[in-house]
């Protein structure tokens, strides 16, 4: 199977991170209040959670939990009390849960610290091919 690469800036890659993101909603299933993507630079999507959290995931440093503040459609979120939760950028879907759980209590991989693993100004670092997996997932 040939990589394929996606143009930056193209409607394709701007979508690319939502079929991650809905794995992740569909393991979370009814935690999940609501959620929307943002805008990008880097792109992001937040998940509302039922307990007035948010997770919130972005193509530099991952998910990070925290008390949502504000953010909607288009904006991106600020939340207080933040904590990342490890597992690197795009963890399983299935690993989120447990490391929500971490997060929460702050053990584990979570950590107050934001980690960086890449810049979102990397367009061509192979990361859209590591969504484009997730993608084919949802289109099969």
């Amino acid at each position: 199977m040939a990589i394929r690469h996606v143009k930056p800036y193209s409607d394709e890659w701007l979508q690319q991170p939502t079929s991650y993101v809905r794995q992740v909603i569909g393991v979370l299933g009814p935690e999940v209040a609501d959620w929307w993507e943002g805008p990008c630079d880097p792109r992001d999507a937040t998940l509302k959670l039922v307990d007035g959290t948010a997770l919130v995931w972005d193509e530099e440093s991952g998910w990070r939990l925290g008390t949502f503040v504000s953010g909607g459609r288009g904006a991106h979120t600020e939340l207080t009390g933040i904590r990342y939760l490890g597992h690197g950028l795009i963890p399983k879907p299935e690993r989120v849960p447990s490391a929500l759980s971490d997060a929460r209590a702050g053990i584990g991989a979570s950590s107050a610290w934001r980690p960086c693993y890449r810049s979102h100004r990397n367009c061509h670092d192979g990361f859209d091919v590591a969504l484009d997996f997730y993608t084919r997932l949802i289109d099969a």
